[in-house]
């Protein structure tokens, strides 16, 4: 049968199609995936073992009118292909699955609706749940058992046919910022913007939006040196936030995993996203994903077929036993399983390509351990995706983190990714803010933390730049929040404040909530300011979550993933745009720079030396060496430590030594400096967080021996430059 004829041939599953148009189809090739603008013409590919024929929908370029049905003429090893002569770069187009609608032995090709390719780099408009994206009778006694035969061609979103390299990077070129040296600010394209005024009107809360002056302006006057981006890969918003006028604002419901999500663009997402790379990269500044290829926006057996599950729900997806239904390790209702070749090649290709095309500089894995799992569900660090990972010459220059866990058995993997992984160190997020907050029996682990958290990496060889070091995320409260409420308060969330972490160990300093009391106000200020000096003083990779800066509140709500609103987005009113703790951040930030000694990414082990110098030191309040007993007093919660910076030596040149002292009590403590061996000089006081920061010029200087007063709950940071 020639291709034509193939192209020609009715369906008796499919409803009546179109007049034949002028586009034949040849037999092209299994590669590379997705659609190829090549020769004169597009070769399509697209893997399904389930399929007993995949068709191709052209549409007319306003993505509602169909052109003409073309059957993919040729399967090879699961992969249907074909080559369309005389087709271009942004033809619309969709797929049909023809084959078996069997739930119950986890099949479900259902030629009725019209699929996205999963290799599609673009797509012609935002997803939002409805009715026409399920594949069953909705309402059905059946449920999803009962196929749905009506057409939904019109509604559904269509994929673009992109010409490759069509964009113009002239000397681009990635800041390449060492781990060591990365200050890395968590934060969402559009709440950034959406209500940034110097911003222009129509660029606010998209990639252009972000690439703009007053944007950057705020990015380096902090002193980040990468944006992490929450999801930008396309994905749809559930049905049921749809119905009740919410959104999935976080993203974290992919459904195309090379497509950037076009709600973000003021016309082409591709091209915009690319520009606002290189405007990013031309500051210096670094941009990570955010990436989510642990499960996809379909759900469960109830959810939407827009992708996966209509061309090879078995192949896609980890399939419990009972295979109606997936494996759900990551509370979605699905598990991509990222074990099965043709689903580990698109998640790698995917990766690539958003390096080498998209220019971007790392990823940050969402549930990373369900990518991680093994053919049996198993976690294992040398699964197909960590091994696929570990020998892949592109991802090996770009950063690669890991969010640590799933809902899964054993899904808690902090410190057990492989090495060239960094890791959210949600164990540093605790200790953290249980010490801040005034819990006993916090500080051994808390001076663990501080250095690097050796206990979790360095066992395997891993260096202190495997922690990624957190307090707060968008999961969660913001620092305002942290600092203002006991209790979580997701009542717009519209689930009855059932939603969300219980147990955020915040403290309200309190009083719940926003309040007029001087010194509550005060002692919040001070809290804040505590959490990110030693967020900027802790060995590791520091992440800001956007916003924190200037004391952004989302009004304690801890889940705020559906409130595409003024909830989420970025106040920039003029008290957050002059706050205080803006200026107090970069200097922060400035003050690591600063000083090797705290991001040095190698373990300290407080070993005397021949001249009796320690690389760390660990000092009581009168100033002498802690002992057990004062380790392992649970009531104990002040301690001073000593970092010496001929341990961090740059360039051969001796660095700054570093005192830091912590009070997390509610009284104010009088600490005796230390009298240490090479120490003999004068300190200056850098940081004292009940006041604010002070340049070296003007700073307080103690010595040895001398008493430094530390209030209530406060920390103070001093400076010494000593001699080889």
């Amino acid at each position: 049968m020639t291709a034509q004829a193939v192209a020609e041939r009715p369906s008796a599953q499919s409803p009546t199609p179109t007049p034949a148009a002028p586009y034949g189809c040849e037999a092209g090739r299994p590669w590379p995936m997705g659609a190829t603008v090549q020769g004169g013409g597009v070769n399509f590919a697209v893997f399904s073992s389930a399929a007993e024929r995949v068709e191709l929908c052209l549409y007319e370029a306003d993505g509602t009118t169909e052109i003409q049905r073309i059957d993919l003429p040729c399967r090879s090893d699961d992969v249907w292909h074909g080559f369309v002569p005389g087709l271009k770069a942004g033809a619309r187009y969709g797929l049909r699955a023809h084959g078996p609608y069997d739930p119950g032995n986890g099949l479900r090709c259902n030629p009725h609706k019209l699929l996205l390719d999963p290799y599609a780099r673009a797509i012609d408009r935002v997803l939002r749940g409805a009715a026409w994206q399920y594949a069953y009778k909705l309402g059905g006694e059946e449920l999803d058992l009962a196929m749905d035969t009506a057409d939904n061609g019109p509604e559904a979103a269509k994929c673009i046919v992109v010409e490759e390299n069509a964009f113009e990077w002239g000397d681009d070129r990635s800041p390449a910022t060492p781990l060591s040296e990365s200050v890395i600010y968590e934060v969402h394209v559009k709440g950034f913007t959406k209500l940034m005024p110097d911003v222009p009107e129509e660029l606010r809360g998209t990639y252009l939006g972000l690439a703009s002056d007053a944007a950057i302006a705020h990015l380096k006057r902090v002193g980040v040196t990468a944006v992490e981006l929450l999801p930008i890969h396309a994905f749809n918003d559930e049905r049921r936030l749809v119905d009740m006028g919410l959104a999935n604002y976080w993203g974290y419901n992919s459904v195309a995993f090379f497509a950037p999500e076009p709600r973000y663009a003021v016309r082409d997402a591709l091209d915009e996203f690319r520009q606002m790379v290189k405007k990013l990269h031309a500051h210096g500044i670094e941009v990570l994903l955010d990436v989510v290829y642990n499960h996809s926006c379909e759900g469960n057996h109830l959810g939407p077929t827009l992708s996966f599950k209509g061309l090879d729900h078995q192949a896609y997806y980890r399939l419990a036993e009972d295979r109606r239904y997936c494996m759900d390790f990551t509370g979605t209702g699905n598990t991509v399983d990222s074990s099965h070749p043709a689903v580990l090649r698109m998640v790698m290709d995917s990766l690539r390509y958003w390096v080498e095309e998209m220019h971007v500089d790392g990823f940050r894995f969402d549930l990373a351990p369900a990518n991680g799992r093994d053919g049996s569900g198993a976690f294992d660090h040398r699964s197909p995706f960590f091994s696929a990972v570990a020998q892949d010459p592109v991802l090996k220059r770009v950063k690669m983190i890991a969010e640590p866990w799933d809902i899964g058995d054993y899904g808690y993997q902090v410190g057990g990714f492989p090495q060239g992984w960094s890791e959210w160190n949600g164990r540093y997020r605790d200790c953290v803010r249980d010490f801040w907050r005034g819990q006993e029996g916090q500080l051994p682990e808390f001076a663990s933390r501080l250095v690097g958290s050796s206990d979790l990496y360095q066992w395997a060889r891993r260096r202190p730049t495997a922690s990624v070091n957190i307090i707060t995320v968008h999961d969660g409260f913001t620092l305002q929040d942290l600092v203002s409420y006991n209790e979580k308060h997701n009542h717009s969330n519209a689930e009855d404040n059932r939603d969300g972490e219980s147990h955020n160990r915040s403290w309200n300093c309190g009083v719940e909530g926003p309040t007029r009391n001087p010194d509550i106000l005060a002692l919040r200020e001070r809290q804040k300011r505590n959490f990110l000096a030693t967020l900027f003083a802790s060995r590791g990779v520091p992440l800001l979550l956007g916003g924190d800066e200037m004391s952004r509140t989302q009004g304690g709500n801890n889940n705020a993933y559906c409130q595409d609103n003024e909830i989420s987005w970025f106040a920039w009113t003029e008290q957050q745009r002059s706050d205080p703790l803006i200026g107090f951040t970069a200097a922060m930030i400035r003050l690591r720079n600063e000083l090797p000694v705290l991001r040095c990414d190698c373990w300290p082990d407080g070993e005397a030396d021949a001249d009796g110098r320690r690389d760390v030191g660990w000092y009581s309040v009168w100033g002498l060496p802690m002992t057990e007993e004062e380790w392992t007093n649970p009531a104990v919660r002040c301690v001073a430590v000593l970092l010496d910076g001929r341990f961090a030596k740059v360039n051969e040149q001796v660095t700054p030594s570093v005192l830091m002292i912590f009070n997390a009590t509610p009284e104010a403590v009088i600490q005796t400096l230390p009298e240490v061996p090479g120490h003999e000089g004068e300190w200056a006081l850098r940081v004292l967080t009940s006041e604010g920061h002070f340049e070296e010029a003007q700073a307080q200087r103690f010595g040895a021996q001398d008493k430094l007063e530390l209030p209530a709950h406060s920390m103070a940071l001093l400076t010494q430059r000593t001699e080889a």
